[in-house]
């Protein structure tokens, strides 16, 4: 059993520790940290935002890790972002960016790959944000059930007649791959949310 307070602390030493480093160091190390973790059974989350309920991702061999991240700004102070970081302390308001690494483990192609993912407990999804190349995208307001296009979706409103529904109703998101992902292939899909 791995104590994750103790995991993400060891964490924060190697990176206060080594922050003056620059480059693509720190984001293998945290990557590789997490698919240890989700190799070992555990999902990657931050303090103080309750990780995405592990959504079944079976088909065919396919396993799918959640990566989440914010843009650090530039040590410069000048526009634009120095480089993403992992998500270890977040506050409201604050723009997380999940990018969910879809790998094919088995020993056959599989031909266009859904993965399905829940908007993270205590935050609010960005509008327009969720992204795959070839991938088509579509969304779910009723916890998973049933996915349509943004636009078609509809809820309640608070006058109990339907109404357009809006990025804060959306419960899940679902990546429709248009191509097949041969056998151990990895594909990227990314969405954003904000901490609510």
């Amino acid at each position: 059993m791995f104590d994750y307070e103790s995991i993400l602390n060891s964490l924060d030493n190697l990176y206060y520790r080594d922050r003056m480093q620059t480059g693509p160091c720190q984001a293998v190390r945290t990557t590789v940290l997490m698919l240890l973790l989700t190799a070992a059974g555990h999902a990657f989350a931050a303090p103080g935002v309750k990780p995405p309920a592990a959504a079944p991702q079976v088909q065919d061999a396919l396993s799918v890790t959640s990566i989440a991240e914010v843009e650090s700004p530039r040590a410069d102070g000048g526009p634009g972002t120095a480089k993403l970081v992992r998500a270890d302390r977040v506050v409201p308001g604050d723009e997380v960016i999940y990018t969910l690494v879809v790998r094919n483990t088995g020993g056959a192609a599989v031909a266009a790959p859904t993965v399905t993912q829940p908007v993270p407990e205590h935050t609010l999804y960005v509008a327009d944000s969720a992204v795959g190349p070839g991938a088509e995208v579509s969304y779910s307001v009723d916890g998973g059930r049933t996915f349509d296009r943004a636009e078609n979706l509809t809820v309640q409103g608070a006058d109990g007649h339907p109404r357009p529904a809006v990025a804060a109703d959306i419960t899940h998101i679902r990546w429709q791959l248009k191509n097949s992902l041969k056998s151990n292939s990895v594909a990227f899909v990314r969405f954003r949310a904000v901490v609510k």
